[in-house]
């Protein structure tokens, strides 16, 4: 299977974990925040809708640029939102929750987002030079003849 198409695995499995964990928080909010790691959750339904939101606006924006083949912004765009599953490890072990429940989630989901960023980086860099490496520049010269 080749680097390009693992990438488009990765970003497809991308985008429904989103859409997984954004739908989870608003139509079963008490589920899915037993297994986000602060106990207990805050009160009111409002940080439900805030996480559920959050996380289905990530996956349409890599749906997106999943479907009209940006890869490269792909991997950028992943690779920022790395920040999301790093600030849900702060905040889990910052707000009563286990700094065990915290790494294992969390920090495993940073660690799997970054090299799926990595990936996808990676293989459009290597694109991006092989492309540069064919096409020859042209001068005044070459045009003018």
């Amino acid at each position: 299977m080749s680097h390009h198409r693992i990438n488009t695995v990765l970003g497809v499995l991308v985008v429904l974990a989103g859409f997984y964990f954004g739908l989870g928080f608003l139509l079963d909010p008490q589920g899915s925040a037993a297994g986000f790691g602060i106990d207990p959750w805050p009160e009111g339904n409002g940080y439900f809708v805030v996480k559920g939101v959050r996380d289905i606006a990530y996956a349409l924006t890599a749906l997106i640029l999943l479907l009209l083949r940006h890869r490269r912004a792909l991997g950028w765009v992943v690779l920022a939102d790395a920040v999301i599953p790093i600030g849900d490890c702060i905040a889990v072990m910052s707000n009563g929750g286990t700094v065990a429940h915290a790494l294992a989630v969390h920090g495993s989901a940073a660690v799997l987002v970054l090299t799926v960023a990595a990936s996808m980086l990676w293989e459009t860099r290597k694109r991006a030079t092989a492309t540069s490496e064919t096409v020859k520049p042209q001068t005044l010269e070459t045009l003018k003849r």
